[in-house]
């Protein structure tokens, strides 16, 4: 899945350069940059994941083994990839061949962010066939049971409560498997088709119909993507090393549940932060002169 949502995301950005948002870039420069922005990417979501989500000190202990595909002597691959990290990881490699290629930052980033979403959307749904990143309990229809989502004891009135309304038998002190949130689907929809059809349809015209500044699309995919998975986090159950990083809800257990909207998530907090400097870039290109893409020395 990720080699598919490379593809899409490079199929999407030639056709962005074709239209001249990026001046003469031709495949092979854009084949380079997509290079620098992978590398970045999977490294960045590894070691993301690595330091935000693993909630121990093992890996800072053990860094050599941040990218060691087995464990306990058998292959596991790479058990854990943050998106947050992936994108500053992306970004870094960005800044690197911009730096190389004598493309402006943002000018980059902007044909990058218009691109990246319907490509995540396969990520998502290799999420979903891996049966990962689950959402919370749920007793509507179309709730969904994980296999390697962790069973709760009937021994809590609540895990009885959830098994009788989703219609599952049990005996009392055994442990079941409730339905979730099939959350991989609804951020395979709203991060990845809705949130690129809200760039490519409406962004990306809006740049060229009032002249916005680069970093324009950037703000615009930062914020969009913030806003989307910060709504979405409240389907999918938190990792359960970590909880909830700010639980200022009257009830915060168990987190399989949605108790509060004020229980909030290591996923929500970076995506705030991504709303905010989303925000800024929108209100800082509006300021700027309209995007002119060109190479130092090139034309436009």
């Amino acid at each position: 899945m990720y080699i598919v949502a490379f593809s899409v995301a490079y199929v999407v950005f030639r056709k962005y350069c074709r239209e001249g948002a990026l001046g003469e870039m031709n495949q092979d420069v854009s084949t380079d940059l997509f290079l620098y922005a992978i590398i970045g990417l999977i490294l960045g979501a590894r070691i993301g994941s690595c330091l935000l989500y693993e909630g121990s000190v093992f890996y800072l202990t053990h860094p050599w083994l941040i990218f060691w595909p087995f464990r306990n002597g058998s292959f596991t691959g790479l058990p854990g990839m943050s998106y947050h990290g992936g994108v500053l990881g992306a970004f870094l490699g960005v800044v690197l061949y911009a730096r190389k290629s004598g493309y402006r930052i943002l000018d980059l980033c902007d044909g990058i962010c218009v691109s990246v979403p319907l490509g995540y959307t396969f990520g998502r749904l290799g999420n979903f066939i891996n049966g990962e990143l689950w959402g919370r309990c749920t007793g509507t229809s179309y709730g969904m049971i994980f296999p390697y989502a962790p069973s709760f004891s009937t021994s809590e009135e609540w895990v009885r409560k959830a098994a009788e309304n989703a219609g599952i038998a049990y005996s009392n002190g055994s442990f079941v498997n409730l339905p979730r949130h099939p959350s991989q689907l609804y951020e395979a929809f709203f991060e990845g088709v809705f949130l690129f059809l809200v760039m490519w349809f409406v962004a990306r015209p809006l740049v060229r119909k009032y002249k916005k500044g680069r970093g324009f699309l950037t703000g615009a995919y930062f914020a969009g993507y913030g806003l989307v998975r910060f709504i979405i986090e409240y389907f999918r159950e938190p990792d359960s090393q970590l909880g909830f990083v700010i639980a200022l809800g009257k009830e915060s257990e168990p987190t399989a549940l949605f108790l509060s909207l004020f229980n909030i998530s290591m996923g929500q907090v970076l995506c705030f932060i991504m709303m905010v400097l989303g925000a800024f870039l929108m209100i800082r290109a509006g300021r700027l002169e309209p995007t002119v893409y060109k190479k130092k020395g090139g034309r436009r």
